[in-house]
């Protein structure tokens, strides 16, 4: 379904959905939890706003926005998501690790969550086309991506060379993201080795490990932590001369070498807009989750250069951005 067609079947949605939230000024009140850090997501708030703005509502002329930001402590998540609902906020906007407290937190707020996990398995939505509950959002499979990065590394690195992958092990589907990798690998014949990291330390760790095995090249997967570790994640990477992927284009604009997957700018510009239509009276149960149809491939050459590493001509020619 194109999404000019969803955004209709949002606006047209029937005016049933029970408005809860208390006003500040005569203004609905939605909330924004995320599991991150406010200082490194600041992108992805304004792209929500940006959101907002095209669905109707400004924040302080006839919106309010309550922000709550778990900054990389998911067990802070469930008592956030209570104080929201405790607020009666109108819609509650969410990462994926957040949307799972939101959505245990109530049954009757509305929650557009931002997911890179599969909302079917995580139990947000009983279908893509058909999300039931009080829970919709867009989705874009960030583990089924992450098969697209190793192949892009193993287009750059040595036949025999072996790539490492960088894990959060408190990611949901990180079990699921370890198999399809290791799947991919030897579909691929490369050696892989697989590394989990749920701290800053463990971080420091990894990297220190793989220069230690002489490890070529590392898969950091998609995950909301490693986002918000990305300058951190940057800055090892080059310490250690290790060329690395990531999911998402912030990091190669940051200094890191190449990324791959959807925009995260314009998941959040879409769930501004989801929110938007639902505080208009559509029903979070009717309207599908949105998938991605474009998929972004960054390429730093500057980093490129510092690691040694010359990059084959045609995925220079397929990069969308190629940053000099």
């Amino acid at each position: 379904m194109r999404r000019r067609e969803i955004l209709a079947l949002l606006s047209g949605a029937a005016l049933s959905w029970p408005a809860a939230a208390r006003s500040q000024q005569g203004m609905p009140v939605i909330a924004f939890l995320h599991s991150g850090l406010p200082q490194v997501n600041s992108g992805i708030v304004e792209a929500f706003r940006q959101g907002l703005r095209e669905a109707g509502f400004t924040e302080n002329r006839n919106l309010k926005i309550e922000f709550r930001w778990a900054e990389d402590h998911n067990d802070r998540l469930p008592a956030l998501a209570a104080d929201l609902v405790r607020l009666e906020v109108a819609v509650i906007a969410a990462n994926s690790v957040a949307a799972v407290a939101a959505k245990a937190a109530t049954a009757t707020i509305p929650v557009v969550f931002q997911s890179g996990i599969d909302p079917v398995v995580a139990g947000f939505v009983a279908s893509l086309g058909h999300p039931g509950g009080n829970t919709t959002g867009v989705s874009f499979f960030a583990s089924t991506l992450e098969v697209k990065k190793l192949e892009l590394l193993h287009e750059i690195v040595p036949p025999a060379a072996v790539i490492a992958v960088l894990v959060n092990p408190n990611n949901p589907q990180a079990e699921i993201q370890a198999s399809e990798l290791q799947a991919a690998a030897s579909m691929l014949h490369r050696a892989l080795v697989i590394l989990m990291a749920g701290s800053e330390r463990d971080i420091d760790t990894a990297f220190a490990t793989l220069a230690q095995r002489g490890t070529a090249a590392a898969v950091v997967v998609g995950d909301p932590f490693f986002n918000s570790r990305r300058r951190q994640l940057i800055a090892l990477a080059a310490r250690h001369a290790i060329p690395a992927i990531y999911s998402n284009r912030e990091n190669v604009d940051d200094g890191g070498l190449i990324s791959y997957g959807a925009s995260l700018a314009e998941a959040y510009r879409e769930v501004g807009i989801y929110t938007g239509r639902v505080l208009k009276g559509a029903k979070p149960a009717d309207p599908p989750v949105l998938q991605p149809t474009k998929f972004e491939l960054i390429v730093n050459l500057k980093t490129a250069t510092a690691l040694g590493l010359a990059l084959p001509p045609a995925l220079i020619d397929r990069a969308d951005k190629v940053i000099e």
